[in-house]
């Protein structure tokens, strides 16, 4: 069985969001259209306390975009963001919901990131999302959403070490890029890990 996990379409990481990805609503078409193929949609979603260990405003000096260290892990200080309740961390109101089974949070500890929609930063807690799509009988998971060079990509590398055939739909997925070039190396680290780079129409 193979299953759709969509990462992270929230107001947040869409333009004018407060950590916007460049034209990062500009997928939601695809993804939407993607969803028909899918027995097994799930999704995932920022989910943070006001006091989050990431946001920047939480480090007196520091500014957004640093690099600190947070609980023995490197650590980007971001903008506050998908604080939990809030309209920013909401899913994007143009994302197709209807087929989405179960919706799974991240980053509700305030003492560790949660790029992974499997897994905390450490690896010290699983979001369920795993033991989930196992008792579903998924196989193959097919990864798109926000954003390519952070959450999609932690997603997809979890996977694939979870056992999981995994996709990454690289039409349907978009990135921050902090730095030029980011998204490119991580779809090169994507491939090498033996994850798959496939584009919607490939699926059709």
């Amino acid at each position: 069985m193979k299953a759709l996990v969509i990462v992270d379409i929230q107001n947040d990481f869409v333009t004018g969001g407060a950590l916007e990805v460049p034209g990062g609503e500009s997928i939601v078409p695809t993804v939407n259209n993607l969803q028909k193929q899918f027995d097994l949609v799930v999704a995932t979603q920022d989910w943070h306390p006001e006091d989050h260990g990431s946001f920047a405003e939480n480090h007196e000096g520091k500014e957004i975009g640093e690099v600190t260290e947070l609980n023995g892990l490197q650590q980007i200080l971001w903008p506050v963001h998908c604080v939990q309740g809030s309209e920013g961390a909401a899913l994007f109101s143009g994302l197709a919901t209807e087929k989405i089974k179960e919706i799974f949070v991240k980053g509700t500890d305030v003492g560790i990131d949660s790029y992974s929609g499997f897994f905390d930063n450490g690896h010290k807690k699983a979001t369920g999302l795993g033991e989930y799509l196992k008792g579903q009988g998924v196989t193959e998971v097919y990864v798109v959403g926000l954003a390519a060079d952070y959450c999609v990509k932690f997603t997809a590398l979890d996977a694939k070490k979870l056992g999981f055939d995994t996709y990454l739909v690289e039409d349907a997925t978009k990135g921050v890029n902090l730095q030029p070039g980011d998204v490119e190396r991580a779809i090169e680290e994507m491939r090498s890990s033996g994850i798959k780079i496939v584009t919607s129409e490939e699926l059709a």
